[in-house]
């Protein structure tokens, strides 16, 4: 054998002659490193495609959870535009109201929400996808801040007209306006002649004329500034109800107050009766503002 070379014996499985093959020794090498990088090849090749593959359904459920937050991001936009819409409806309320109450406006119109919702697909499509949710989320973002302040704003205007409305209620329970007692009116007020002397005179209230006893009630809060006797009056009560008005209930049966006690709307302060000067049972009943009486009638319903 030649030096170098080496022989390859092929043996067939059927009776035929031994075939001998000779090749050399760098041949067998070169083979050998062909075998070898090949299957190195193989191995490289095997292995990053099942990298590939793991990445590919990595990425797969990437854009499956990216769509799923996508959605949950419109859906939160869209709330936040519907808070919006309620926010400024909440305003216009407020704005009624106080035109309503007479009350300072003192919310700018300016600075009404102008919310929106998630951008439309269309746009979307002609950016790239995280550039468009970094809009989304910085839209939405900005407008949750926005009915933060908003929210802040609308509570203290709340809280104004709650405590106006608190005063006005105290306001309202102090002036008179319910009928002390159910009857007829006998007597207006202002000017009549009068059923004893015959002349003119100046009657400062209005006569009722309803049964003996009667119960009298007190047609607001206030506070009972007298319980006695006075010539012509008979039994008299006269309450001060605040903010310089004051009522006077004269010619009673009963007193059912005393001097210095605090009354409530509908609180029985007497008995309609016929003491004083009285052509029969009635109750006098006067209102008198800042000092000077008026006529009852401008404040009974």
């Amino acid at each position: 054998m030649r030096k170098g070379f080496y022989t390859i014996l092929v043996i067939p499985q059927k009776k035929s002659s031994i075939r001998k093959i000779s090749v050399s020794g760098n041949f067998l090498k070169f083979i050998s490193l062909m075998l070898v990088l090949g299957i190195l090849s193989i191995g490289y090749f095997s292995y990053d495609y099942l990298k590939i593959r793991d990445k590919v359904d990595e990425l797969a459920e990437l854009k499956e959870l990216s769509s799923s937050q996508k959605k949950h991001i419109d859906m939160l936009g869209g709330k936040v535009a519907e808070f919006g819409k309620k926010m400024t409806e909440l305003k216009q309320f407020d704005k009624k109201i106080r035109i309503i109450t007479n009350l300072e406006d003192e919310i700018d119109d300016s600075n009404l929400l102008g919310m929106g919702g998630p951008i439309p697909d269309e746009k979307i499509a002609e950016r790239k996808l995280a550039d468009a949710d970094k809009i989304i989320i910085g839209r939405t973002h900005e407008g949750i801040d926005q009915l933060f302040q908003e929210a802040e704003r609308q509570e203290r205007s709340f809280l104004d007209l709650l405590e106006f409305l608190r005063n006005q209620k105290s306001l309202l329970a102090k002036t008179p306006s319910i009928w002390p007692v159910r009857g007829w009116v006998t007597s207006q007020f202002g000017h009549r002649i009068s059923p004893f002397t015959g002349r003119s005179e100046l009657h400062k209230g209005i006569d009722i004329a309803t049964r003996m006893k009667s119960e009298i009630v007190a047609p607001a809060n206030g506070l009972v500034i007298s319980c006695r006797e006075v010539a012509g009056m008979g039994k008299e009560v006269t309450i001060d109800h605040g903010n310089g008005i004051v009522t006077v209930y004269g010619h009673l049966y009963k007193f059912n107050v005393k001097k210095g006690q605090k009354v409530h709307r509908g609180d029985l302060i007497g008995y309609v009766g016929n003491s004083g000067r009285s052509t029969g049972p009635h109750l006098h009943y006067g209102v008198m503002v800042k000092g000077v009486y008026v006529n009852p009638r401008r404040h009974l319903f």
